[in-house]
């Protein structure tokens, strides 16, 4: 059975754009490689960070939300601790409600894009 997953996780900020595409491409195959579905994908950019990482101040932020296998989570998180580009990241299990009020954001997203072209 799979589960709705969500990850966040923050990049180096002395990273070019080709590195950061080439670190999301890493991780998004990972996930789909893996029998996993990815269900939407949101790059925030470049943001302050609330408290100083590896005395970097900023990062880039960027969110996976998918379907996997629960053994998978921890293969995945061992590839973020492995990557020296990624200084932080979290992954949480959505439950059932949180999962509905994902796909609402995910919804209100995808309309804001469209009325935006």
């Amino acid at each position: 059975m799979l589960n709705q997953y969500e990850t966040v996780f923050i990049a180096t900020p002395v990273l070019s754009e080709a590195q950061i595409k080439e670190a999301v491409d890493k991780f998004r195959e990972l996930i789909t490689g893996n029998k996993g579905e990815l269900l939407h994908e949101e790059h925030w950019g470049l943001k302050k960070l609330a408290y100083p990482i590896q005395k970097k101040s900023t990062g880039f932020y960027h969110l996976f939300e998918f379907k996997a296998d629960p053994a998978f989570i921890n293969k995945l998180e061992t590839e973020f601790r492995r990557d020296e580009r990624v200084i932080r990241f979290q992954t949480v299990k959505l439950e059932k409600y949180a999962a509905e009020y994902s796909e609402k954001r995910r919804n209100k997203v995808k309309a804001k894009k469209e009325k935006e072209n």
